[in-house]
């Protein structure tokens, strides 16, 4: 009778996080382990993370468009498919362009675009401390200045009308659909970053009203919306006098719309 293969042992790490319901356990339970300086800190990483943890907070980084970004716990973590506004952002940056990167969380954007296009002037805002910390931290090697404040009003005042590239992945959740996020989201991210209002355009509406006095001419502003909304993205941005379109990653669900500010 021919001898039975024994099966292999069971990864407890990989049983644990399987179990939570995570569904990269393996990739998972590989970065844990990278992370952990002891058996005692694995343990304590791995009930966190069953717990609910973003794996990004426990790690403090977050893959994105091919660069490690710093995150701490509470800031928001960038998306994969984000990487869209990245790669439409690439085609319209030229060297030494003047960036200008709103609501910048941990500075992911802003990061990887100067990856793409080494040699352009990146600075960032965003109202919360702990975020801004990060993106400090992550743009230093890029010589970016991160400010902390509403939108435009810490950047300064040396910036408007030079802005060659906008790039604002807004929060644009409408406020009844936070309680359905998932909960890596709706628990341990700031609801500043998520909450875009009524209607889920409320930062939009704000961003595109100035963007054109921020903008250097033929100057472009980039913001990520839902599919659903970027009709009515769209018209606000034409509304205050940018030349807009929309664009989408069936790859990636995403959607982008794009807005030039006029060649005067």
């Amino acid at each position: 009778m021919p001898n039975t293969p024994t099966p292999p042992p069971s990864d407890p790490v990989v049983d644990a996080l399987r179990e939570a319901g995570c569904v990269f356990a393996e990739d998972e339970a590989r970065l844990l382990r990278d992370a952990a300086r002891t058996p005692a800190h694995l343990d304590a990483l791995l009930r966190r993370r069953v717990a609910g943890l973003p794996l990004e907070h426990l790690l403090g980084w977050a893959e994105f468009a091919g660069c490690r970004v710093r995150v701490a716990p509470g800031v928001f973590v960038p998306r994969r498919r984000t990487e869209f506004l990245v790669d439409r952002a690439a085609e319209v940056t030229g060297p030494g362009s003047v960036v200008v990167d709103l609501c910048c969380g941990s500075g992911a954007l802003g990061l990887a675009l100067a990856t793409r296009r080494p040699g352009i002037r990146v600075h960032a805002s965003d109202i919360d401390p702990a975020a801004v910390s990060c993106a400090r931290d992550n743009l230093a090697d890029l010589d970016g200045q991160v400010f902390l404040g509403d939108l435009y009003a810490p950047l300064p005042a040396g910036l408007r009308g030079r802005v060659d590239v906008l790039l604002a992945n807004v929060p644009y959740v409408p406020t009844r659909e936070i309680a359905l996020l998932p909960p890596e989201a709706r628990l341990h991210e700031a609801r500043a970053a998520l909450d875009g209002g009524g209607d889920g355009l409320d930062l939009l509406r704000r961003v595109s009203a100035r963007a054109e006095e921020w903008l250097s001419p033929g100057g472009h502003l980039l913001v990520e919306t839902s599919d659903r909304q970027a009709g009515p993205a769209v018209a606000i941005l034409r509304a205050d006098g940018l030349d807009a379109t929309a664009a989408r990653s069936p790859d990636v669900t995403a959607t982008v719309v794009l807005g030039s500010a006029p060649a005067r």
